[in-house]
């Protein structure tokens, strides 16, 4: 429970106020001069607000408002003033006062201001207990592993974070660029700015470059009001362009214009934008082979490829894969409420012996998976059987439609999933991240009843 710290020369008028913060849950303590309060709050520190009557002998409210913010900026201070004295009340806001109150006043006035601040106060706490999560969820220290590859990326992220340098972050899918792009933001001096995500890849050319810069009310059809779009979103901070490699020409040169001259113009608009912002991006493609293609701009390329970092799949960071097994374990562990302590010998032999196509991502969902499925507090080879040994396919392919096909495989999925999880419907589903009623309706459909 935080602390209140009243000081009023007129003692009555200190208890009373003890006794309206007692009866609403307020600890209090009253003291009757500047110099008293002082002296506490700088042998105790425990006060949340500072409630301090305006005029008071030798030293006065002001006087102790200065002396308090000196010792500790974070303590409130309320003054308290009668009518004549509102102009002095009104210095000591721009000194650094969070309230006034004038007396006489009522008793609801005083709860109301004091209620007040202490939400202001949690609200802070909380974007200070946000901002630190953050700062220790993309710390160099989260990108897992040991490995020499690895290795040399938290070196250049370490290198190139606090420096103004664009980034374009290589490697398969799965492999974790958007951790690094995050990392990089949040270890540089723009990280109390935004980090805006952009998927390049998942949208139409018209829809990027309205999601990019922005657009005027009545630029295209559907276009009902203006938009300001993900660059200025965020300004001073940073933005990361997963997938670059899908952007159309047409994008490409306006955002190159971006990149040399930190402006733009909305679409359907002729004003001139300027924004302060890094950029990071991210591929899965091979952009050089673009460039020659006619597919990517040479220009475009060599600006967004100042610092190149490349990272490897998980296949040829095997020795890695203990430690990630063993995070991932942590984190589902707790967030499934299940209490597995561990990986066997025998199913971190198969672990490591996987060639994991989906890298990273593959991964976290076989050991989520496996917690999941786990009946005892160590995971075994049975709790985690991987896709390319499970999987098999209709041998009559050809000729049949799409959808029959797809049909198919989805029916051999659950059944699979269904086998995996003994039978156990919830539990399937689970596994395959949908609800039970569609997993029920998916049963129906493909007429699976031979496990039920």
């Amino acid at each position: 429970m935080k602390k209140i710290l009243v000081v009023d020369d007129d003692m009555a008028m200190g208890e009373m106020c003890k006794e309206l913060l007692k009866s609403k849950g307020y600890i209090s303590d009253v003291v009757t001069s500047g110099k008293e309060a002082i002296e506490k709050v700088s042998r105790d520190g425990i006060y949340a607000i500072i409630l301090t009557d305006l005029v008071m002998p030798e030293i006065d409210g002001i006087e102790v408002l200065k002396r308090v913010k000196q010792q500790n900026p974070s303590i409130d201070v309320v003054v308290m003033t009668s009518y004549g004295t509102v102009t002095n009340a009104v210095e000591a806001m721009k000194l650094g006062a969070s309230d006034y109150i004038t007396k006489p006043f009522k008793r609801d006035e005083l709860i109301i201001v004091i209620e007040k601040i202490l939400q202001l106060q949690r609200l802070e706490g909380e974007v200070d207990r946000l901002r630190s999560e953050l700062g220790e969820k993309y710390k160099f220290g989260n990108i897992i592993g040991e490995s020499p590859k690895i290795k040399k990326i938290y070196e250049i992220i370490s290198n190139v974070s606090n420096t103004e340098a664009n980034i374009l972050v290589q490697g398969e899918t799965g492999t974790g660029k958007e951790l690094v792009a995050r990392a990089i933001h949040y270890n540089s001096a723009r990280k109390d700015y935004p980090f805006v995500k952009v998927d390049c890849a998942a949208l139409a050319e018209t829809l990027l470059e309205s999601e990019l810069f922005g657009h005027e009310k009545g630029a295209f059809t559907g276009a009902t009001k203006d938009r300001i779009g993900r660059f200025r979103t965020a300004d001073h901070g940073t933005i990361f362009l997963d997938e670059i490699g899908n952007i159309p020409l047409s994008v490409q040169a306006k955002l190159l214009r971006v990149l040399q001259d930190s402006e733009f113009e909305a679409v359907g608009s002729d004003e001139l934008i300027r924004v302060d912002v890094r950029i990071i991006a991210a591929t899965n493609a091979n952009l050089e082979e673009h460039v020659e293609k006619g597919l990517f701009r040479r220009d475009l390329f060599y600006r967004l490829n100042v610092i190149r970092i490349f990272l490897p799949p998980l296949r040829e960071r095997v020795d890695d894969v203990p430690l990630l097994a063993a995070y991932f374990l942590s984190i589902h562990s707790k967030k499934n409420r299940k209490t597995v302590e561990g990986i066997s010998r025998e199913a971190l032999n198969k672990l490591v012996s996987y060639t994991w196509p989906g890298n990273i991502r593959e991964l976290e969902n076989v050991i989520e998976r496996a917690v999941i499925l786990c009946r005892g507090t160590m995971i075994e080879p049975v709790d985690i059987p991987l896709y390319q040994e499970k999987m098999v396919f209709p041998p009559d392919l050809s000729g049949k439609p799409l959808d029959v096909l797809m049909d198919q495989v989805e029916r051999q999925i659950i059944m699979n999933t269904l086998e995996t999880a003994g039978a156990d419907k919830e539990k399937a589903a689970k596994i395959l991240q949908i609800s039970r009623a569609s997993f029920y309706n998916k049963l129906r459909k493909h007429k699976i009843t031979e496990m039920t």
